[in-house]
C-alpha cells in the first residue's frame, strides 16, 4: 500500500506538474502578453497624465507670475495717474489762491484809492467852506468894527498883542 501510494503521488505530482506547465503556457500565450499590455498601457497613460499636470502646474506658475506683474503694473499705473490728480489739484487750488489774493489786493488797492480820494475832496471841500465861512465872518466883524476911528483903533491894538503873544 505504500508502494500504491508512493506510485499515485509521484503520479499525481507528474500531471500536477503537467497541468501547471501546460497552465503557464495558455497564460503566457493568451493572458500574460495582453496583462502585460494593459499594465504597460496603463503605465504610459499615468506617465503621460503626470507630464500633463507637471506641465500645467509650470503654465500655471508661468500665468500667475505674469497675472502678479499686470497687477503690480497696474497698481503702479494707479499710483501715477493718482499723484498726476493730486499734483493737478494742487496747482488748482494754489493757482486760485494766487488768483483771489490778487484780486482781493486790487481790490483793497482800489478802495484804499478810493477812500483818499473823497478823503482829500472832502478836507479841500471844508478848507474850501472854512474858507468862505472865515471870509463871511470876517466881512462882517470888520463891516462893523470899522464903522467908527476908535473901535479901528482898538482892533489894531489887539491884533498886534495877539501877534506878540504868538
Amino acid at each position: 500500500m505504500e508502494k500504491l501510494i508512493n506510485d499515485f503521488s509521484v503520479g499525481l505530482f507528474f500531471w500536477q506538474s503537467v497541468v501547471f506547465i501546460l497552465l503557464i503556457l495558455l497564460l503566457r500565450r493568451y493572458a500574460w502578453k495582453p496583462i502585460l499590455n494593459a499594465v504597460n498601457e496603463r503605465e504610459q497613460s499615468i506617465e503621460g497624465a503626470l507630464k500633463a499636470a507637471e506641465k500645467a502646474r509650470e503654465e500655471m506658475k508661468a500665468l500667475q507670475a505674469d497675472n502678479e506683474a499686470i497687477l503690480k503694473e497696474a497698481r503702479e499705473e494707479r499710483e501715477r495717474i493718482l499723484k498726476e490728480a493730486r499734483d493737478m489739484k494742487n496747482k488748482i487750488v494754489a493757482e486760485a489762491k494766487e488768483a483771489a489774493t490778487a484780486e482781493a489786493d486790487k481790490t483793497v488797492a482800489a478802495a484804499k484809492a478810493t477812500i483818499e480820494a473823497e478823503k482829500s475832496a472832502a478836507v479841500a471841500e471844508l478848507k474850501k467852506q472854512a474858507a468862505t465861512l472865515s471870509i463871511e465872518v470876517a466881512e462882517k466883524v470888520l463891516g462893523q468894527e470899522l464903522s467908527s476911528e476908535n473901535k479901528q483903533a482898538e482892533m489894531i491894538g489887539k491884533i498886534i498883542d495877539d501877534v506878540k503873544f504868538n
